[in-house]
């Protein structure tokens, strides 16, 4: 690897290398970058503050009319509970469930913190904005 140090005119030290050592370097930085990332995700799910789904469970959220509808039934929460927790009425969120209506955001927060995910797990494209 070719190496050149010198300084802007300014006085900053710099160092010139070959485009394909540069591009190595990069690599190796998102590999590292990447470990880390891989890492904090095994740690997450190790404290269970992360929850990996089967494959089971994926087919069930696929055939699940909403995420929602998957949530609240892995739970196993009450449509009256979980209609309280999240203020709304027992048929709002019934309707919800059935992808047959949407909600506020603050709607979706409440429901997510309940069932302890994330909102964006439970809001169908292009609602509660």
């Amino acid at each position: 690897m070719t190496i050149v140090r010198t300084k802007t005119p300014s006085g900053d030290a710099i160092v010139i290398l070959p485009e394909a050592d540069f591009e190595r370097l990069v690599a190796l930085a998102e590999d590292a970058t990447d470990a880390r990332t891989l890492q904090a995700s095994r740690n997450r799910l190790a404290s269970g503050a992360d929850e990996a789904l089967s494959e089971a469970d994926l087919d069930a959220l696929r055939r699940a009319p909403t995420a929602l509808a998957f949530w609240r039934a892995r739970r196993g929460v009450t449509l009256t509970a979980l209609a309280s927790l999240g203020g709304i009425s027992e048929p709002v969120l019934s309707a919800m469930e059935r992808g047959e209506r949407t909600a506020d955001i603050i709607v979706y927060r409440a429901l997510a913190g309940a069932l302890g995910v994330d909102p964006e797990d439970l809001i169908p494209d292009g609602a509660g904005t």
